[in-house]
């Protein structure tokens, strides 16, 4: 299937999923059926993304063994880490600033008149796993296996590492046959990502479907200044990113941006990082970022480069302080900034996991813990934005990363000439 053939289906059935979902919501008779309704659709969309499940881990694997095993160099590892890491402390800070910025500035939760939820209603939200003891040592697997079955990105990173320098520190041919396989397997999973994309629309419309089914579109009224201010400092993230990307990367960065738009738009219309996790990957080699580098980047930005994530905190705790009408120093705010900061590295892998650090984060500045059920019906909403935000944020760090690196190539020699500028150009058909 072309790629913008691909995108252009998916973009139909966003669409479609909407009108459908639309259509559902007026007709069930109550919100039970609502739900029930959207739990068929439900269906498809969790075949879609186990599908897509089921890639990753080998795919994180393979790209950076293949990656440190070419390499055989632990410092160019190192300072790729290094740099790596420099960045996304950047990127996270400036995510919460011009979060705390935007939320002051449209005061999205005053004068809403909503509802306060009473004040022992629980959210069912597992808090316990922000822990920073416990984050350090589930960074390490006990298991491969175990690892590879629970989609662990970061312990497989570990464990692929050690893996890598060890068929690295051989001089000999002794470990070639792996090597060969190793690099085999990335190019194999890459083929399978390519047939379960094809799959694509039809996740993405159940997806949306589901959605707004069970909300339906009058939610996006009631709560229309949180969302919109919302995006609008998503908006403006966006273009801090690209101007930062346009700083290292020149006018390549709206080539980076054309090759990712289909990754964007899955992260988009499923709110799952993982779904867009092999079509990044492979955006980027397009884009003439080397295996050694978005296998170690992208990886590593999934646990500790969540831009999007990181403005939505900032957007959620203070917009439930202002619905509750809690005055929070400007020293409060930047405290509570840096602690979300620190807490959100380690809880990447968590369901919603931007709602369990919000739940985590406020009862240690004294705000209700009920506040957070005033946003747990429009979070889908929500986490469709920063979750495109995510693949923008980690695509552009990865890019840039591999600048610095001098081992940046260009799209023409990542993938073959016809391709290529069939990505850039519209289809005739």
């Amino acid at each position: 299937m072309k790629k913008n053939r691909l995108t252009m289906y998916i973009m139909a059935a966003m669409v479609l999923g909407i009108i459908v979902g639309y259509f559902c919501n007026i007709s069930a008779p109550d919100p039970k059926a609502a739900k029930a309704i959207a739990g068929y659709f439900d269906i498809v969309t969790t075949v879609f993304l186990r599908l897509i499940k089921m890639i990753i881990a080998p795919l994180v694997f393979g790209t950076i063994v293949a990656g440190i095993a070419g390499t055989g160099d632990s410092k160019t590892i190192g300072r790729i880490g290094v740099r790596a890491m420099g960045w996304f402390l950047t990127a996270s800070v400036i995510s919460l600033l011009l979060g705390m910025a935007f939320v002051n500035l449209f005061q999205p939760g005053v004068g809403t008149g909503l509802p306060l939820p009473a004040a022992g209603a629980t959210t069912n939200l597992n808090v316990a796993a922000l822990n920073f003891k416990d984050f350090v040592t589930n960074v390490f697997p006990t298991s491969f296996f175990d690892a590879m079955a629970k989609n662990s990105i970061l312990q497989i990173l570990v464990f692929s590492v050690f893996f890598g320098f060890s068929i690295a520190s051989f001089k000999d041919d002794t470990a070639k046959t792996i090597v060969a396989f190793v690099q085999e397997l990335v190019h194999l999973m890459l083929k399978i990502t390519d047939y379960v994309m094809r799959f694509a629309p039809i996740g993405v419309f159940a997806a949306i479907a589901s959605c707004v089914t069970v909300q339906g579109l009058g939610v996006l009224t009631t709560y229309g200044k949180f969302i919109g201010s919302f995006y609008v400092g998503l908006a403006v993230l966006w273009i801090v990113l690209l101007a930062a990307g346009y700083l290292f990367l020149g006018k390549s960065i709206f080539t980076l941006m054309r090759l990712i738009r289909e990754p964007m738009m899955i992260a988009f219309s499923t709110a799952s990082s993982e779904a867009a996790y092999p079509k990044t990957m492979e955006s980027l080699e397009r884009f003439g970022v080397k295996e050694k580098v978005s296998g170690f980047v992208l990886p590593l930005g999934y646990s500790f480069n969540l831009d999007g994530s990181m403005m939505y905190q900032a957007f959620a705790v203070l917009f439930i302080a202002q619905v509750y009408n809690i005055e929070l120093s400007f020293s409060k705010q930047v405290t509570l900034l840096l602690v979300m900061m620190l807490t959100s590295k380690g809880i990447a892998g968590v369901a919603r996991a931007s709602l369990v650090v919000v739940a985590a984060t406020l009862p240690m500045f004294n705000l209700p813990e009920a506040g957070l059920l005033l946003i747990m019906g429009v979070d889908q909403f929500l986490d469709m934005g920063r979750t495109a935000t995510n693949v923008i944020g980690n695509s552009i760090a990865t890019a840039v990363v591999s600048h610095w690196e001098g081992d940046l190539g260009t799209a023409s020699e990542a993938a073959d000439e016809d391709e290529y500028v069939a990505l850039l150009q519209p289809s005739e058909d």
